[in-house]
């Protein structure tokens, strides 16, 4: 009898360990999730976008005649003063190098000036002799006719051939002239690099004359050199580029045309990621009416449009930034100091509306809520939700309303 008692109460221990078992296995767990909290912060809606630094107002320094430009011997980063600093110089240009052939011409050339002019002379002392005497004539015969041995007519032809002298004296020398004008001109095809003393390029002791000084036009620093060597350049080739690196440099960024029409001048900007400590403080200045196609890494056509992003003070605090330095601009749209805000990994889609699984007492209860603006980080609460209300973070396909949640333990 007491052997059948043991074995009853041993079959029943053991379907009550063995239903508790079960029960234990098979009975809903809650689900392990992320938990976020409603607060209260200040949020802003940015568009962030690459860019780079320029010089607003930067000038090319330019040949202003045709001529020789000698080697350039400032460097990138020197400072200049306007209209003080002489940041480069010109000579005349070097006549060219004659062949042989052109050579023999031009020495032919000068060989007849050399002629005419000698025959020019030769007529100037023909001249000469026919002046002197026809005024001898002259004189006799006035002396004559004062005596009353020749006549009036004969008077008036020495007075007309003293006049014919003397306009032919005087074209001979205005021929002289000519003929040494044309010697000048055909010694000048002749001349070559080294005839610098006949060109007036080098004066006693070989010291450079005629040096053209190209200063510069603003006070700032040389932003580069387009041209250093020592080279024959015509009128408006480019030698440099200066401008004011410390007080007038902007930043230059190309917007999508989506992203620039949610843009206005005097936004404030963030200026990250330039290669300092902390973030420069900037403000848009002008987004141009104008865009432009351009193709993207992937070779996706964009429409882009030219953002210009002034510095709010010249500070030394970014001194360390030049003439074409990429940065990262952040320019805010959007910013409310007291927003309500909820992760935007919490929010989904119900329906037409978003939606959020509110936790209460470790349940999740479906909440739809009103949302506003959005940065991808945070968003803008309008209704639904209230300060220090905990949802669930990245919610699952399968979680629904009603199950059990817990905070999933950070490793």
């Amino acid at each position: 009898m007491a052997r059948k008692r043991s074995r009853l109460f041993l079959t029943v221990v053991t379907i009550v360990v063995l239903g508790a078992a079960l029960s234990f296995a098979f009975w809903p767990r809650a689900t392990k999730v992320d938990i976020g909290s409603i607060t209260t912060d200040t949020m802003m809606v940015t568009i962030d976008e690459e860019g780079r630094t320029r010089v607003r107002d930067a000038y090319v320094i330019s040949t202003p005649v045709a001529g020789r430009l000698l080697r350039v011997e400032v460097d990138p980063g020197d400072p200049v003063e306007k209209n003080e600093t002489i940041v480069a110089q010109m000579r005349p240009t070097n006549p060219a190098v004659l062949d042989v052939r052109s050579r023999e011409q031009a020495r032919s050339a000068e060989a007849a000036a050399n002629a005419a002019l000698r025959l020019a002379r030769a007529e100037l002392n023909r001249a000469i002799a026919d002046q002197e005497l026809a005024d001898t004539n002259l004189k006799r015969i006035r002396t004559l006719r004062e005596k009353g041995t020749v006549s009036q007519a004969e008077l008036d032809r020495a007075v007309h051939e003293t006049r014919a002298t003397q306009a032919a004296f005087d074209t001979a020398k205005a021929v002289i002239e000519v003929r040494q004008a044309e010697l000048e001109n055909a010694r000048a095809q002749l001349m070559g690099f080294d005839d610098e003393q006949r060109l007036g390029t080098t004066g006693p002791n070989n010291v450079p004359i005629s040096e053209i000084p190209i200063r510069a036009p603003i006070s700032g620093q040389v932003l580069r050199i387009i041209q250093q060597s020592e080279t024959t350049l015509p009128v408006g080739a480019a030698i440099m580029e200066v401008g004011n690196v410390d007080s007038d440099l902007e930043v230059l960024v190309e917007l999508l045309s989506t992203d620039a029409v949610q843009v206005a001048p005097g936004d404030q900007v963030r200026i990250e990621k330039w290669g300092g400590p902390g973030a420069l403080s900037a403000t848009v200045a002008r987004v141009d009416p104008w865009g432009f196609t351009k193709y993207s890494a992937l070779g996706v056509e964009e429409q882009r449009v030219n953002t210009i992003i002034r510095f709010d003070d010249a500070s030394p605090v970014h001194s360390g930034l030049g003439h074409g330095f990429r940065v990262e601009a952040r320019i805010i749209v959007w910013k409310q100091d007291d927003a309500l805000v909820v992760p935007s990994s919490a929010l989904f889609r119900e329906g037409q509306d978003w939606a959020v699984f509110l936790v209460e007492d470790d349940i999740a209860k479906l909440r739809r809520v009103d949302i506003g603006h959005n940065n991808g980080i945070q968003a803008q609460v309008l209704k639904g939700l209230e300060s220090g209300d905990r949802v669930i973070l990245f919610p699952a396909s399968g979680l629904s309303d009603g199950m059990r949640v817990a905070q999933r333990e950070s490793l």
